[in-house]
């Protein structure tokens, strides 16, 4: 059952427990009795922390790695997205045409251009102006540069990172006299923010004005954020997709722009909601609108009316038709995302791989690459042992061939399960994560036809769930003759709730013959999980080792069951790393 990530692995101390008393756990019970090891005297209780806290936050490890590591999730975000994620900012001129307009040719400075939604509308608004357009995407720049509206009479792209490189090099001092901040800054890290507003002083007249709108506290993408353990510090979350999203209140804005010489001329706190009748949802979307006076010195308070102006906006409602799409011209950045949750388009946070097994092509669906850095279940990604795995069962269909299998963790690919199906007599593929099971039944209807669809069961198991067990039971109580788990012992303290599961399900129907017994199949890549914990929690419950196999280590093939799975010379295309083992553990 992979439901966690492999750092966030806890342990708290809690309760007792005494003979025949099950452990309770935060995802597995271990349910201890009176043969397993003879335990008589009381021990404390361990409870396990499969699930992070949800408050847990963003580890540094990771932190550190999206400051790092920024421009290249951008450039991936407009590779993936080119210029058809933000809608053409054609609100400008309505908020802000005095700022552009009048004598003389206004030079502006549009930071974080992105694909220039913001640069041509302007340029097509106000002929005259000249636009440096920069962006510290280096795609995004190009992408701008590629833009059927682009001419160097009017526009200048360029790659800047304004919290490190010198935007003076591009833009000769005090020649701006606009600059656009457009749902920008809030992909800086907060402490970098005062860099970014430095360097644009640096090219800014005297009197110049920065023109800004942001996300703002309170916004419902926060909200989620909130709730999927995505914060990386107050007010600042990381997206799926590695980019980054800082919620400002008017209090921080103000004193962040103050304390660099720019003082507020308007500042205000906006909102829309939207309403999607059909699906009885509504979103309210919140931001910050601003305009700061490079004042060179002199004191200028926000004045009331302007304070008071720019708060009208909260009041304002937009509710579409049940079968509407989102309003045009709705002036709020709806990220692609956002119209996911609302209005119920295509999501493409999925990838779909193609994997070819004993003549037959599977295509399952996982989490994309690119979402499974901050996706807290493990199962939602297809691991090299289970491929290694399903390999071995599609050539070699007699180890489970007329026998009740069942696949412990089985994930959202459930390839194992597809692959034994089509030889068992029952195949049951089980995993922890509801989330990952539903994905798992979206493959195995998309990829078994009957009679191996009906075959195949789905089941939730927590390991060492009495409830979830005792099910399983229900539907058969004469235990499996197989147990397959792949890459479901990383993290150390559920491998005796492991041991414990398997010990209550597999059949105690033991053979003659040695590869006929019932057996306890594991496949993994050994990690905080070493050969000798595994063995002690086998033999705790029952279970010894009859063989193993790893990749480059000799054996002796005419005494090894596992090594007769593979064939001569023709395997190595299966085994993508030479990292991984198989144990083959029956009863004693």
């Amino acid at each position: 059952m992979r439901s966690c990530t492999r750092d966030s692995e806890k342990k708290n101390q809690k309760g007792r427990k005494t003979d025949r008393t099950p452990i309770q756990t935060q995802g597995y019970t271990i349910m201890e009795s009176n043969t397993e090891n003879n335990v008589k005297q009381q021990q404390p209780a361990q409870r396990i922390q499969i699930y992070p806290p949800t408050t847990s936050g963003v580890s540094p490890f990771w932190i550190a790695k999206y400051e790092r590591d920024a421009k290249k999730y951008w450039d991936q975000f407009y590779r993936r997205h080119q210029d058809k994620f933000f809608k053409d900012r054609h609100y400008l001129d309505k908020e802000w045409d005095q700022y552009f307009s009048g004598s003389g040719r206004k030079v502006i400075l549009e930071v974080g251009c992105g694909a220039g939604n913001a640069v041509f509308p302007l340029i097509a608004t106000y002929p005259d102006v000249f636009v440096y357009a920069c962006d510290f995407s280096q795609r995004a720049v190009n992408l701008v540069k590629a833009h059927k509206e682009f001419n160097e009479t009017h526009v200048s792209a360029f790659v800047c990172d304004l919290t490190s490189d010198d935007l003076g090099k591009h833009i000769s001092p005090a020649s701006v006299d606009v600059v656009t901040m457009i749902f920008v800054l809030s992909a800086v890290s907060p402490e970098k923010m005062p860099l970014v507003l430095q360097n644009i002083k640096k090219v800014l007249k005297p009197n110049g004005y920065v023109l800004f709108r942001d996300y703002a506290v309170g916004d419902l993408a926060q909200e989620r954020f909130s709730t999927k353990d995505q914060q990386i510090s107050e007010n600042f979350y990381v997206r799926g997709d590695g980019t980054r999203a800082f919620y400002f209140s008017k209090e921080f804005l103000t004193s962040l722009f103050k304390e660099q010489g720019l003082d507020a001329e308007e500042l205000g706190l906006c909102c829309k909601q939207v309403e999607n009748r059909a699906r009885e949802l509504v979103m309210n979307r919140r931001w910050v609108q601003a305009v700061f006076r490079y004042s060179d010195g002199v004191n200028c308070a926000p004045s009331s009316e302007a304070l008071s102006k720019s708060d009208l906006c909260c009041q304002e409602n937009i509710k579409p038709k049940a079968d509407a799409e989102p309003i045009k011209d709705f002036v709020v950045d709806m990220s692609e995302g956002m119209a996911v949750e609302m209005f119920g388009a295509p999501t493409n946070d999925t990838e779909v791989i193609e994997i070819e097994l004993g003549g037959c092509d599977i295509k399952i669906k996982v989490l994309s690459k690119e979402y499974q850095h901050t996706c807290k279940s493990t199962g939602l990604m297809l691991w090299e042992s289970a491929r290694l795995m399903a390999a071995i069962l599609a050539r070699n269909p007699s180890i489970v061939a007329g026998k009740r299998v069942l696949e412990l963790g089985a994930g959202c690919g459930g390839i194992c399960s597809m692959v034994a199906v089509r030889s068992a007599s029952i195949m049951v593929a089980t995993d922890g994560d509801r989330k990952a099971l539903e994905l798992l039944n979206q493959n195995i209807t998309s990829n078994l036809r009957p009679p191996y669809l009906a075959k195949l069961v789905m089941k939730k198991l927590e390991w060492g769930n009495r409830v979830d067990i005792d099910a399983i039971k229900a539907m058969n109580n004469e235990g499996f003759e197989v147990i397959i788990g792949t890459d479901v012992t990383y993290i150390p303290d559920a491998i005796l709730p492991l041991f414990s599961t398997a010990r209550e399900l597999i059949s105690s129907n033991k053979s003659a013959e040695k590869d006929q017994a019932p057996a306890l199949i594991l496949c993994h890549i050994f990690r905080r999980v070493d050969e000798p914990s595994l063995l002690s929690a086998a033999s705790r419950y029952g279970f010894r080792l009859v063989d193993k196999w790893a990749k480059g280590s000799p054996t002796n093939e005419s005494q090894s069951l596992i090594s007769s799975w593979f064939p001569e010379n023709n395997f190595e295309e299966h085994i993508p790393t030479s990292a991984l083992n198989i144990m083959y553990f029956q009863l004693d």
